[in-house]
């Protein structure tokens, strides 16, 4: 499982606003520079945001974006889910179809696969732009390429 790219800018977009706090309102040409987002893709991702209530979008002279709510009260799982939907780590836990447990066989994958589900879930829903604004100077982060090989 992966997040798209789309995702990936969109939490950028939100930390970016939180370091900025509730109240400073920042252009989108202002974003789309500071993060090196396509201007284009960044408005149809800010849309998203703001009709999903996690930004307030204002229009005019002194327009701009800005947090419609404390970086504590929005969590990574929000922002993921509004841009890609729900989150699932397998097929059969959201389309019947392929789930065998619906087709009367035994499956005892789709029991993992639902504990994985709703741990990753309650991870994401634990993890605010708070927190991420608290670790943001952390010298323990682990590079890419570590990453990559931890997963081999």
């Amino acid at each position: 499982m992966g997040i798209t790219q789309e995702c990936d800018y969109a939490l950028r977009v939100i930390l970016f606003l939180s370091e900025k706090g509730m109240e400073e309102r920042v252009e989108a040409k202002v974003i789309s520079e500071t993060l090196y987002i396509p201007l284009r893709f960044l408005l149809k991702l800010l849309r998203k945001l703001a009709m999903a209530g996690i930004l307030y979008s204002y229009r005019g002279a002194h327009g701009g974006y800005s947090l419609a709510k404390k970086p504590e009260d929005i969590s990574m799982k929000d922002v993921i889910e509004v841009i890609d939907g729900p989150i699932y780590v397998n097929r059969c836990l959201y389309d019947k179809a392929y789930c065998a447990l619906n087709q009367g066989a035994i499956c005892n994958i789709h029991y993992e696969m639902h504990k994985i589900q709703k741990q990753l879930e309650t991870d994401l829903q634990k993890v605010t732009f708070k927190t991420m604004l608290q670790n943001r100077n952390r010298t323990d982060t682990p590079a890419p390429n570590e990453i990559a090989v931890e997963l081999l």
